[in-house]
């Protein structure tokens, strides 16, 4: 049997295929019920990220964790709506931020109505998973608030940019930590604590969503430069167009590359890539340059460290399927 769900991840158990399947749709169904409202505009608005898809790798984590304990307990699918519904809410805000114009292949809701509208929507979503939320228990509450704290804390120390002295990727790898890894941690701890899962279960897929999170967003850095924009459903160059500095340009600039080429693309990203000429010899140069290998193989090495927090868990189809997902997030960057 076969799950084809986030990056074509397949599953080789019939009772887990069935479940994940089961438990995906009713995770789709949430999130249309979670962000309607009895004022239409606000329905078609909040609903316009959840309708253009996603791989929902939130959901599935806290999925696949629930079935370390009694993956039909109540809280399981709710849980994993919340988690959703907080990522969704973020990226309104992100595009925002971000000036962007394209998400998951389709007009952003600042590009189709204005940044108020998105701001807003992004904050009704937010309202909605904190009302789901609250009918699983303070202690999921406290849990929610910690990692939303974190995620916060994240994109700010992004805005900052790293203390005098500090080295720019362990600062950009604690701003992912935050940003991505908080709330993919707390899906691993979602699925684990809601089936009723060990403590000591609960803390090893805590730990493994925080890393898979890390090596997902740092694959998107990959793609952001290596892709046609199929993959990322956003346009390739959008972070460098944008002057954020990810993985790749990171390690451009880190010293390790110090030719007159190196020099000249250093300048060329330090320029104004809002032009589409520059722009556009940026990403062919940064496509050729080992810098973009080495964020790869950062990326597979944040995957492996995923799957080695697995080791101390029994061998169960779920178990497999969580390894198997550390390869098919990698598989995305090539």
């Amino acid at each position: 049997m076969t799950v084809v769900g986030p990056f074509g991840l397949s599953v080789r158990d019939q009772v887990l295929d069935t479940d994940i399947r089961v438990g995906l749709a009713e995770v789709e169904e949430g999130l249309l019920e979670a962000t309607k409202s009895d004022v239409p505009f606000i329905t078609n608005a909040a609903q316009h990220l959840v309708r253009a898809g996603g791989k929902r790798f939130r959901p599935l984590v806290v999925l696949l964790a629930a079935h370390f304990g009694d993956p039909y307990a109540p809280g399981v699918v709710p849980s994993a709506v919340v988690v959703e519904l907080t990522h969704l809410a973020t990226l309104y805000h992100d595009d925002v931020m971000d000036e962007a114009d394209v998400r998951r292949g389709v007009p952003t809701a600042n590009a189709r109505w204005d940044n108020s509208v998105a701001v807003l929507t992004g904050d009704f979503v937010f309202a909605r998973a904190s009302h789901i939320l609250a009918d699983l228990g303070p202690e999921a509450v406290r849990i929610q608030a910690e990692a939303f704290e974190r995620l916060v804390t994240g994109q700010i120390l992004e805005t900052a940019g790293p203390q005098d002295g500090r080295d720019a990727i362990d600062h950009y790898l604690e701003v992912l930590a935050g940003k991505t890894g908080s709330l993919m941690a707390v899906s691993g701890r979602f699925g684990a604590m809601m089936s009723g899962a060990d403590d000591a279960v609960v803390d090893t897929l805590t730990q493994y969503g925080e890393r898979i999170g890390i090596a997902f967003q740092l694959v998107d850095d990959v793609l952001d430069i290596a892709s046609d924009g199929h993959e990322s459903g956003k346009t390739p160059g959008t972070d460098l167009r944008e002057g954020i500095a990810t993985l790749p340009v990171l390690h451009l600039r880190s010293g390790a590359f110090d030719s007159p080429e190196d020099r000249r693309l250093i300048a060329l990203l330090e320029g104004d890539l809002t032009d589409d000429a520059r722009h556009a010899q940026a990403l062919a140069l940064l496509r050729a340059h080992p810098a973009l290998e080495m964020a790869r193989r950062d990326a597979i090495r944040y995957a492996d460290l995923a799957r080695a927090a697995l080791s101390p868990l029994p061998e169960c189809a779920a178990k497999n399927a969580l390894e198997a997902l550390c390869d098919a997030v990698v598989h995305r960057a090539g």
